[in-house]
């Protein structure tokens, strides 16, 4: 029926919602871990480090 579609879709909308949330503020506060340097430490490294 038709008129059961909010009762179905809602629920499903807000835990997508949630889950936005909890993937962006977990971006948001969490730094990526550091490179680990391999042997070839001597040359400068070709790309920018990640600054929060």
């Amino acid at each position: 029926m038709p008129q059961m579609a909010p009762i179905l879709w809602l629920p499903m909308f807000f835990f997508f919602l949630f889950f936005l949330f909890l993937f962006i503020s977990l971006n948001f506060f969490i730094k990526p871990f550091n490179k680990i340097q391999v042997s070839s430490s001597s040359t400068p490294p070709t790309y920018k480090p990640w600054s929060l």
